[in-house]
C-alpha cells in the first residue's frame, strides 16, 4: 500500500476487471443452456453420429457374415459338380446294360404286336 492510496485503486482495478470476465463467461454459459434449439440440435447430432457408427459395424457384421455364407455355398456347389461329374463319367464309361435294352426291345415287340392285332 503506498502512501498516495494508489495501490488500492489499481487492486480494485484488477479485481473488477477479473470479476467481469467471470460474469461474461457465466453469462455465456447461461446462455447456452437456454439456448434449447442449440442444445436439441447437439443432442440429434450426437444421436446421428451413434446411429451411423452402429449402422456401419452392422453392415460390416453382415457383409462378414454374408461372405461366409456365400464362400461355403460356392463350396458345396463345386463339391456337388465334382460328385456330379465323376458320377457322370462312370455311367459313360461304363458297359452299357444289354439286359435293359433286350427288356426294351422285347417290350417294344410285344406293343407291336398287340397293335397289329388290333387293327387286324
Amino acid at each position: 500500500m503506498t502512501g498516495n492510496g494508489t495501490g488500492n485503486v489499481e487492486a480494485l482495478r484488477e479485481e473488477i476487471r477479473r470479476t467481469r470476465v467471470e460474469l461474461g463467461e457465466t453469462m455465456e454459459l447461461l446462455a447456452a443452456r437456454a439456448d434449447v434449439k442449440a442444445r436439441l440440435r447437439e443432442s440429434a447430432e450426437q444421436a446421428k453420429g451413434r446411429m451411423l457408427e452402429h449402422a456401419a459395424q452392422t453392415m460390416a457384421r453382415v457383409r462378414g457374415q454374408a461372405t461366409g455364407k456365400a464362400r461355403l455355398a460356392r463350396e458345396q456347389a463345386a463339391g456337388k459338380a465334382r460328385l456330379a461329374r465323376a458320377q457322370g463319367t462312370a455311367v459313360r464309361r461304363g458297359p452299357m446294360p444289354w439286359a435293359v435294352v433286350a427288356v426294351g426291345a422285347v417290350a417294344a415287340a410285344v406293343v407291336l404286336l398287340i397293335v397289329r392285332g388290333r387293327h387286324r
